[in-house]
């Protein structure tokens, strides 16, 4: 139109002067003003239909299915009528709503995956709620979109979709205890554990370790990813990360209890039996 207009109007070249001025065209001036006022209108009330979708009133007494709380920088998943207590990969049935609860326990954080809904907020000292459900199964990623400290862009999400039959398959895996070492290696990895008061932030379920400050390790070895979905959970990622968590995250609450070469392969192969 730009390229149109300059064509058209051009001056004469035989020509001297100003070119003919054209003013006053109530028909173009209604028609780029209703247009856009069209599109606006029907842009406002199809956002006004998704978003009443999405928050869908919720029932006097209506109990959480899961109950997120955010950490620098990490998310800590419970499903309260469930029994179930894991960290960062949030597992959810194809095809069914879920409502969640969200809290912080440190700053303001934001839940966000955009594929399943809404971004809500994580306040300290306030519970927000909110739907999740989704209509196919697959890996949906999200991220902490509040800034919330240092390692705020290394707060990721990973929420797992999956058949009915899968979701119920792997509820009752994570409600089993964890597996007991078997090996002279994991045995001691074990002990390492205690002694080094790693229980006194984490938990793993059969053990006496049973606080929640820090991520819930009773199945970590069957997670994909670690640092809440900074790398690959794997052997050589672990040893680094129990090498020096600040080196890899730095501010973490992870502190580093610079353990011999020997320790930390014992503890990563415990760790890495926990499935």
């Amino acid at each position: 139109m730009v390229i149109g207009g300059i064509v058209r109007f051009r001056a004469d070249k035989q020509g001297e002067g100003e070119p003919k001025q054209i003013t006053g065209n109530k028909r173009l001036e209604l028609i780029w003003t209703v247009i856009p006022l069209v599109i606006v209108v029907w842009l406002f009330f199809i956002s006004l239909k998704a978003m009443n979708k999405i928050n869908d009133p919720i029932a006097d007494g209506k109990k959480p299915d899961i109950e997120i709380i955010a950490h620098q920088w990490w998310w800590d998943f419970r499903y309260p009528q469930k029994g179930v207590v894991t960290a960062n990969e949030l597992h959810i049935p194809v095809g069914k709503k879920l409502l969640m609860k969200v809290e912080a326990a440190d700053v303001i954080h934001s839940w966000w995956v955009p594929s399943l809904g809404r971004k809500i907020d994580a306040i300290p000292g306030r519970s927000n709620y909110a739907w999740i459900e989704a209509d196919e199964a697959g890996t949906y990623d999200g991220a902490c979109s509040e800034y919330c400290g240092a390692e705020h862009a290394w707060m990721r999400i990973k929420v797992i979709a999956e058949p009915e039959e899968e979701y119920e398959a792997w509820l009752q895996h994570e409600k089993q205890h964890a597996p007991l070492p078997t090996d002279s290696l994991a045995v001691l990895g074990a002990k390492l554990f205690q002694q080094k008061t790693c229980g006194s932030c984490h938990a793993i379920s059969g053990t006496p370790a049973r606080a929640h400050i820090a991520p819930d390790l009773s199945h970590f070895a069957s997670r994909k990813t670690i640092l809440s979905g900074m790398m690959e959970n794997s052997k050589e990622n672990l040893r680094r990360w129990l090498e020096d968590p600040q080196k890899l995250k730095e501010g973490s609450q992870m502190p580093n209890f610079r353990m011999k070469k020997q320790e930390i392969d014992a503890l990563t192969h415990y760790l890495e039996t926990l499935k």
